[in-house]
């Protein structure tokens, strides 16, 4: 952009970004809006952008290189958008997707959603038809802001050239202040003209613990607490906060718990770490939030799909006083009965917490002892299940895997049960991994086989739930953090949905390890055909050629694992293939169809027929 700018005859005053050594204008300056939007990126830290080339936004394009910008070519646009979600969740960023206007920027809508709910500062740059032309049904051309309304914090739209770097600075500044997506809406005409205008710098609002009152109320609980216990939620790991999370928990003496789909918030060494709660969550996390007087839900708005009861136990505390901590008070007493309420950041809150308990007897100092124990105890007793529990108990699994007994998959090998496999891909993962999960049946057990000792390492879909999030959501976060394995869980079905992405991993050089469990099934829907439909199985079957087989005729690596003892060490020499080689390689894991708990045993009832010709289908 200098010498750019040099050779245009143009005065320019720049300064070094020492972040990534790049030059960011300063001052007023002549420049075309397609120039302003860059530069407004660079000022902004953006050094990737995700997306397909499209030619509403070419002007923008055709510089992204020399303003240090890598532009990843994506195989479809809604693996764009939960690349830009990974590498948001990864970095602690803003991450970036962009797309021709109409076909292609509707693409990303469930990708938006997904980070929506994730709490992901994703912003999303929607080039928009010509102003000229709107409105007269021309080609590409639909209303692009009510479509992203329900799933942004914020949307911008430029609606005059000169504004471009006003209104890309927004979009920027609220994702991260508003933690979440951003729309910046930008009619493709605006790219083109002659404007002068100044690169706004970053705006970045620091959070404070919350109000003295609400504070000192909660500390008051807290020192009264006979049995505290902690819910650490994804506000934790937004605020960097596990460090003051542990402090404060050792000060207590108090258990903690992941929320749900976030088992990255709390170090799963540490001894009062009791794992997450929810769907196929932790039953020792479960038995001891069930007996605790004062709960303290940092960084969590205690979703309902998090709190379900589970394994037959309606855990969640009826007489508990909750003291719950969140960054957005709508979110204060939304779905649970609270006691105190803190609008304020989870780390600060919780160091705030630690200074008013300083120096104070609590009433847990007697009994911490003791319920380090009983927190010992438990946690135990969960493991050694964990371990006894290799196969689905209920019948139509052990029907399943009779049947199979004669079967035998590519390498000869035997159908795994998926807990067996979970259990051993557990074992292999190394310490500073990052896992993404997929939604299914397999991927929503494996919530008590993953274990994180650092924050920022682990990505589920939360509560949009949709399919085909974990791959492309592991590149994105691939690519914030290069030097960290990178592994994703994903069913066969998921997996039917984003393994083209494949191609963006060996076009650009991104290795990742996707383990794809085959299981030739829609799992989670099907064990719903089991309990609620007397095994009337329509449309749930998948039977699918070998996917390792065509990973490599991708140009990735695949291996198959059909053996118990084959598991780790394959998983092992993917991950190798990937940090010292890298190489994507797809491992396979044939999985008998055996089901877990249903997916929603909420959400569905018997079925009543009326007709004479459904009768029988009850």
């Amino acid at each position: 952009m200098k010498e750019f700018a040099d050779a245009a005859g143009e005065n320019m005053t720049s300064k070094t970004d020492d972040r990534k050594n790049r030059q960011v204008v300063q001052g007023v300056q002549r420049m075309t809006p397609s120039e302003a939007f860059v530069e407004t990126l660079v000022a902004q830290g953006v050094t990737d952008i995700f997306g397909i080339m499209g030619s509403a936004f070419m002007d923008a394009m055709d510089i992204f290189t020399p303003a240090g910008i890598r532009f990843i070519s994506t195989v479809h646009e809604q693996g764009a958008g939960h690349m830009a979600d990974g590498y948001s969740r990864a970095s602690g960023r803003q991450g970036v997707v962009i797309g021709q206007n109409g076909p292609g920027i509707s693409n990303c809508v469930t990708a938006i959603a997904a980070a929506y709910w994730a709490h992901s500062p994703v912003v999303i740059v929607t080039p928009e038809a010509g102003t000229r032309t709107m409105g007269l049904g021309g080609f590409q051309e639909c209303n692009q802001l009510p479509m992203f309304q329900e799933f942004t914090r914020y949307q911008a739209h430029v609606n005059h050239p000169a504004r471009m770097a006003e209104y890309t600075a927004r979009a920027f500044d609220r994702a991260l202040s508003e933690l979440g997506p951003t729309q910046l809406n930008i009619p493709r005409d605006y790219f083109y003209g002659d404007i002068q205008t100044e690169i706004p710098q970053p705006i970045r609002v620091e959070r404070g613990a919350g109000g003295r009152e609400s504070l000192d109320r909660a500390a008051d609980l807290l020192a009264n607490a006979k049995f505290p216990v902690i819910v650490s939620g994804g506000g934790v790991v937004m605020a960097d906060g596990v460090d003051a999370c542990r402090a404060l928990a050792e000060r207590l003496g108090a258990a903690v718990v992941n929320s749900y789909q976030h088992n990255d918030s709390f170090p799963a060494s540490h001894p009062l770490w009791c794992g997450p709660l929810g769907y196929q969550g932790s039953k020792a996390g479960m038995k001891l939030i069930a007996q605790a007087d004062v709960v303290l839900a940092l960084g969590t708005r205690l979703g309902p799909f998090g709190t379900l009861p589970q394994h037959g136990m309606d855990y969640w505390p009826k007489d508990a006083q909750i003291i719950q901590v969140d960054a957005d008070h709508r979110m204060l007493g939304l779905v649970k009965k609270i006691s105190v309420g803190i609008c304020g950041d989870a780390k600060e809150a919780a160091l705030a917490l630690l200074d008013r308990l300083q120096g104070r007897t609590l009433a847990g100092d007697a009994t911490k002892a003791e319920r380090a124990e009983k927190i010992r105890a438990e946690k135990a007793a969960w493991e050694q299940e964990l371990d006894a529990w290799t196969h689905e108990t209920d019948p139509y699994s052990l029907d399943m895997i009779r049947e199979q007994q004669g079967e035998t998959p590519f390498s000869g090998g035997q159908y795994l049960h998926p807990r067996q496999a979970l259990r051993e891909l557990e074992r292999a993962l190394p310490p500073d991994v990052m896992v993404s999960t997929d939604i299914g049946n397999i991927n929503s057990v494996a919530h008590s086989y993953l274990r994180f000792e650092r924050p920022r390492s682990f990505f589920a879909p939360m509560s949009f739930g949709n399919c085909g999030y974990a791959f492309p959501t592991i590149i994105g976060a691939k690519v914030a953090a290069p030097h960290r394995p990178a592994v994703a869980y994903v069913g066969d079905g998921a997996w039917g949905m984003s393994f083209g992405e494949i191609l963006t991993c060996v076009r650009h050089d991104i290795p990742v390890t996707p383990v794809v469990f085959h299981n030739r099934q829609w799992g989670a829907e099907k064990k719903n055909q089991v309990d609620f439909y007397s095994r009337r199985f329509v449309a749930g079957d998948l039977e699918s050629p070998s996917f390792a087989g065509i990973a490599q005729a991708m140009g990735a690596e695949g291996i198959v694992a059909d053996r118990p003892e084959d598991v780790g060490p394959v998983l092992k020499k993917a991950i190798d293939l990937q940090m010292n080689h890298g190489r994507t390689c797809i491992v396979e894991v044939m999985c008998t169809r055996e089901l877990g708990d249903p997916f929603r045993r909420d959400a569905l009832s018997k079925p009543v027929r009326y007709l004479e010709k459904y009768r029988d289908y009850v």
